[in-house]
Parts: C-alpha cells; sequence; structure tokens
C-alpha cells in the first residue's frame, strides 16, 4: 500500500471514531438533556419565584332533610277558644243573699221596658248615631237579673239592669238626668245608658270613634272588639277593661261569653 493509499484510509479511521464518540460520550454540560422523570405529588414542588397560594378549606353545611329550607316566618298566635259557659246561661238563679222590694212586673213588661230603652239617643250631640242594640240589653238584664224587676242583690245593685247606686249617681250626674233605678223602665234606660258611655268611651280610646256594636266585628266572644269590652266593662267597670287593653287580655271573659251565648240564643226570647 503506498503512502498516499495509507494516509487517506487513516484519515477516515479518524473521522469515523470522532463521529462515534458523539453518541457515547454525550454532549458537553450546557447541550445535556434529562429524560423527563415520573410525575408523582412529592415531585410537585413550588417554585421559589412563584409561590403556591394559600387554601383555606370551606366548612361543607349537612344537607337538609328538605329540598329547600323555606324563609323564616313569625308563628301566628294561637287563637284561644271562646270559653264556654259553665252553666245554662238562660237559667238565672237568685243567689241566696238577694233580697226582694215591692211588686215584681211581669216578664213581658220587663221586655217592653229594655227594648225601649234600646230607641233612645244617649249621646245626642256628639254621637247621635251611637245605638245600642236591644239584644245587648236584653241580654245583659237577663244574666243580671232574669228581668226580675225587685230583686236588691247582695252587692247592692238593683232591679232589670242591677243598677249600682254610684252608677245611678254617675249617669244622672254625667247626663243631667233624673233616673230612678227603682222604677223598672227608668232601671232599663240607666243601664242602656251606662252601656251607651262605655260605648263612647271604648270607641273613642281605641276604635277611631267607631261606635258599632255589631258582632260582626268581633272575631270571637273572648277577643278585644269594642261589643266585648262594653260588655266586660258593665260588669268590671271602665278602668279594669283599660288595663286588660293594655296588657292584650278581654278581662271577666266568662261573663262576656255568657252575654254573647244570650245575644245569641236566649231564653227571654219566648216572652
Amino acid at each position: 500500500m503506498n503512502a498516499t493509499l495509507r494516509t487517506r484510509l487513516f484519515a477516515g479511521l479518524v473521522v469515523l471514531a470522532v463521529a462515534s464518540g458523539c453518541g457515547l460520550a454525550g454532549a458537553s454540560e450546557g447541550e445535556k438533556v434529562a429524560a423527563p422523570a415520573p410525575i408523582t405529588e412529592s415531585a410537585v414542588v413550588a417554585s421559589p419565584q412563584s409561590p403556591l397560594p394559600e387554601f383555606t378549606e370551606e366548612p361543607v353545611a349537612e344537607e337538609s332533610p328538605t329540598a329547600s329550607p323555606s324563609p323564616s316566618k313569625k308563628k301566628k298566635a294561637s287563637k284561644k277558644p271562646s270559653p264556654t259557659p259553665t252553666e245554662d246561661p238562660n237559667n238565672f238563679q237568685a243567689p241566696e243573699c238577694a233580697e226582694f222590694e215591692g211588686k215584681e212586673v211581669s216578664k213581658a213588661k220587663a221586655k217592653a221596658a229594655l227594648n225601649a230603652a234600646a230607641t233612645k239617643t244617649y249621646w245626642p250631640g256628639s254621637a247621635p248615631k251611637l245605638k245600642v242594640p236591644a239584644d245587648l240589653i236584653r241580654a245583659v238584664s237577663w244574666h243580671e237579673s232574669g228581668w226580675t224587676s225587685n230583686i236588691v242583690n247582695c252587692d247592692g245593685g238593683f232591679g232589670l239592669m242591677q243598677v249600682m247606686p254610684d252608677t245611678e249617681a254617675f249617669i244622672n250626674q254625667r247626663f243631667e238626668q233624673s233616673y230612678d233605678s227603682h222604677a223598672y223602665k227608668q232601671n232599663a234606660v240607666l243601664g242602656a245608658n251606662y252601656l251607651a258611655w262605655l260605648t263612647k268611651a271604648f270607641g273613642d280610646s281605641y276604635f277611631k270613634g267607631n261606635y258599632s256594636l255589631s258582632p260582626s266585628k268581633c272575631k270571637s266572644d273572648s277577643s278585644l272588639c269594642l261589643l266585648n269590652m262594653v260588655i266586660a266593662g258593665y260588669n268590671m267597670g271602665r278602668g279594669s277593661v283599660d288595663e286588660g287593653y293594655a296588657s292584650g287580655e278581654l278581662v271577666n271573659p266568662e261573663y262576656v261569653s255568657v252575654v254573647r251565648h244570650l245575644m245569641r240564643d236566649c231564653y227571654c226570647d219566648r216572652y
């Protein structure tokens, strides 16, 4: 082999060796490419330049057994049942301590006097339309006296409407009258007049001058309507009813219930 041929052959072997060395020795430090490693949760590390945001775990509310809760509403006050009379309201029995003065008039005459008292206008100047219903006057009278015109009760109440001496004096002074409770017709007027005075007083104080004594204005026999308050006032006085109204209670509901029952169904209507 001549010198020229040997020289070319040697040069080719050198080139081949260099080419083979690039694949085995690897690239330079600046050219190295690392093979991707498997990604695991522990391999996820925040970069110092961009820290991961902090997360707070939101509380998970328990599911309600209902699909969607309804808005809260105020509970309605339970309606109190009207008191039921413990005895037959029609069965008037005079107490043992009661006394009797003079002659008793018939039930028919008593009824006529009570109905006549309902036709009067007791406030002709300030409340001429204010009327006291006849069924209210008759019911109060039956509950108070059983339409007994000459009865004197244990507390001093007299006659059909069981007018007390103080009530008689008050009505006569207030209305400039001279009614005599011992005359049965005037007794009926005195009682009706007192009912009219209570109607005016409570109507002005609590019902803006509305004096209707219609039962339709009452939700029940124990509600604080004008009719019930007037009935309670006849037995307990105005002051007691005012105090009851302030606390949201009707005073003496048993008495009111009996009178309201008699207004609907009274044995006295047979006379």
